[in-house]
């Protein structure tokens, strides 16, 4: 497959804590970070809240300014690029939020909300805009009329259908999902995971799916890297990293999936944890 998105010992340090009388200390969100993901691949990327890995999918976005380190998509270097030279980049790299209602316009229509992303970048005309708004609803499992309602109306599931929507709409080649299924019903979540994997077929859609959720990320993921406090302590095909894993926080994190059934269940591993801060 051909590689579109590598990633060079990336760093985010925050600085905290500091004020007049305080030197203040270096959070190191994203400690020296290095992958890549190929075209129409999932790259589940799973640890415990707190571990970077939401800030290391805003920096790949440049939403956050690496502190150190090199991002290359299509092998062009944009870890240098300012905001006005990204926005053409924008159209091929997309995210996808945890909570729809936050990252919704609740003043906006659904139609206004999608038909955005084609004004920004000043693609298509008025009557055109119209008719892709309603063929992204039908496209993610909304009917073409709940363009004239408002995000409010709709429940969890759908809300995070329109987000989708939003995020597809320019046809991007990177697709960031960051808690996206985290604040659904179990039943939704399957549903939403299979409108990914149909998108992602369709559209050979490259995906970086973040999750503490581990038995989400084993459903969706071609490849699993495991973070943990801004590093990642192993990566490899998702099969191999839940059958055989070989960091001892990976292993922590398996047994903390639950077992239905009482005879199958092990005594639970723990790891003393250690903040990445200096």
């Amino acid at each position: 497959m051909t590689e579109l998105l590598r990633i060079e010992n990336l760093k985010q340090h925050f600085v905290s804590g500091k004020g007049l009388f305080k030197k203040g200390y270096t959070v190191k969100a994203v400690d020296g970070v290095s992958f890549s993901v190929a075209q129409g691949e999932t790259l589940g990327l799973v640890g415990e809240s707190g571990c970077g890995k939401s800030t290391l999918g805003r920096t790949i976005l440049k939403l956050y300014e690496p502190t150190e380190g090199k991002i290359y998509f299509e092998g062009k270097d944009i870890t240098g690029l300012s905001t006005k030279e990204m926005r053409p980049l924008r159209k091929d790299l997309q995210i996808v939020f945890q909570d729809p209602m936050e990252s919704l316009n609740q003043r906006h229509t659904v139609g206004m909300i999608l038909e955005e992303p084609f004004v920004i970048h000043k693609i298509g005309t008025s009557t055109e805009r119209k008719q892709w708004v309603e063929e992204l609803l039908v496209k993610v499992g909304l009917p073409a009329e709940a363009a004239n309602r408002y995000p409010h109306e709709f429940s969890g599931g759908q809300r995070q259908r329109i987000g989708i929507a939003r995020a597809i709409a320019l046809k991007p080649k990177l697709l960031i999902c960051d808690e996206s299924v985290s604040a659904l019903d179990v039943s939704v979540q399957a549903q939403i995971l299979n409108l990914l994997l149909q998108l992602q077929k369709e559209m050979n859609l490259a995906i970086i799916f973040i999750s503490h959720d581990l038995s989400v990320v084993k459903h969706i993921s071609d490849r699993v890297a495991v973070m943990y406090f801004g590093k990642i302590v192993e990566m490899g095909p998702a099969q191999e990293i839940y059958s055989n894993p070989q960091a001892d926080y990976t292993k922590t994190l398996l047994s903390a999936i639950p077992i239905t059934h009482p005879k199958n269940r092990k005594r639970k591993r723990r790891l003393e944890n250690k903040p990445n801060v200096a």
